[in-house]
């Protein structure tokens, strides 16, 4: 049977009619939802619109980002679509709004609601997953998903923080031809294909350790390490001129925090005026960081995405790959074996701000969904 597991098409983001060329390499549908990952080029705005009243009945759910992933592996200035025929997958989708005065675990009632009524709707369905876009500016996306994950009943969330390239200045969620910011729109999906939600990163703890000792939570800043100004302290201990820290080398020399027996990144976006570290991800006093060795990332990639394909091929993979991972590859010369990897394992998606893997934000990780083909005609 054709046309099963998602859908992927892609058009240049400055095309004068982009949505005509997804359309068209979609094909007809119909489309129970279709998420559309726009370059920061595009007119973002314009294109939700015109795709909500284009695809009809199906959830329209969309975000701005760092890069984006098509057919080629990494590519720019695109606009990646992925659709989901309505034939195999039922979806219930919802926009979160005004991230940062709401109380998040209040929405846990009405998506506790969405979900057992999504259930009975499509109980031929029984595989089921959650896709988070968020603001990738909110500095909410770690309470946003503890919040939400209890609610879910063990359906399995991952989902990506929408970009901005590199420039951090304006970041877009998008469901049904809203357009917000400060805002999260959170996908609820059954389908009778089999599916497997998964996170990757290529990074190993080391020995070296160093504590927060002076944070700013709220804004993800950390003043001191060790007593000693945190971004001189960082420098000394992964052997970098303090005054040369930029983006790659936090790529080049990451932290990870030790959460539930396993270690998970805690990315640094940059170093403030005084000399403080910004994250990307949740921070604290008392938080013990250890410096990170990293693989090589291609050939990690290629062995991890293999074992997703052991018993048998995904139909595609739907994938939230962090810009970090990206900027790494660009300075270790690897984006081509990447998007190779990406590529030939029919991996779409996006390059993010963050990451989200049941009740964490990460960072310098992959999350995402496989599909695979039914154990029996659908």
């Amino acid at each position: 049977m054709l046309h099963l597991g998602p859908q992927v098409a892609e058009a240049f983001a400055t095309d004068p009619d982009p949505l005509a060329v997804l359309a068209e390499e979609l094909g007809p549908g119909p489309f129970s939802l279709v998420c559309l990952f726009v370059s920061p080029v595009g007119d973002f705005s314009e294109l939700v619109t015109a795709a909500s009243a284009r695809f009809g009945e199906a959830q329209v759910m969309a975000c701005t980002t760092a890069g984006e992933i098509g057919r080629a592996g990494y590519v720019e200035e695109r606009v990646v679509a992925v659709g989901f025929p309505a034939e195999t997958f039922s979806t219930a989708a919802v926009m979160i709004r005004e991230l940062s005065s709401r109380d998040a675990q209040a929405f846990g009632d009405r998506l506790v609601r969405e979900r057992l009524t999504l259930s009975e709707q499509a109980p031929d369905r029984p595989n089921a997953f959650a896709f988070l876009l968020v603001d990738g500016l909110s500095l909410k996306e770690d309470i946003l998903a503890a919040a939400l994950s209890p609610a879910l009943g063990g359906m399995p969330m991952f989902g990506g923080s929408a970009g901005d390239g590199v420039d951090f200045a304006r970041t877009r969620v998008a469901l049904n031809a809203e357009v917000a910011q400060d805002a999260a729109v959170l996908a609820l999906v059954r389908t009778a294909l089999p599916i497997r939600v998964f996170s990757i990163n290529h990074l190993l703890p080391t020995e070296e350790r160093m504590v927060v000792t002076e944070a700013d939570p709220t804004a993800r800043i950390v003043k001191a390490i060790n007593a000693e100004p945190a971004a001189r302290e960082y420098a000394r201990i992964v052997g970098k001129d303090p005054d040369q820290l930029d983006t790659f080398t936090f790529a080049a020399h990451p932290v990870v925090v030790r959460i539930g027996g396993e270690h998970h990144v805690r990315a640094i976006q940059r170093v403030t005026d005084a000399g403080e570290l910004q994250f990307f991800s949740a921070i604290d006093e008392g938080m013990v960081l250890t410096v990170a060795h990293k693989q090589d990332i291609v050939s990690h990639l290629e062995e991890e995405l293999s074992a997703l394909a052991r018993e048998e091929a995904p139909l595609s993979i739907l994938g939230c790959d962090c810009l970090l991972r990206r900027m790494e590859a660009e300075q270790a010369q690897a984006v081509r074996g990447l998007s190779d990897t990406l590529s030939r394992h029919k991996v779409s998606g996006f390059s993010t701000y963050g990451e989200q893997f049941g009740p964490l934000h990460v960072n310098q990780t992959m999350t995402g969904v496989a599909f695979y083909p039914p154990e029996e005609a659908v």
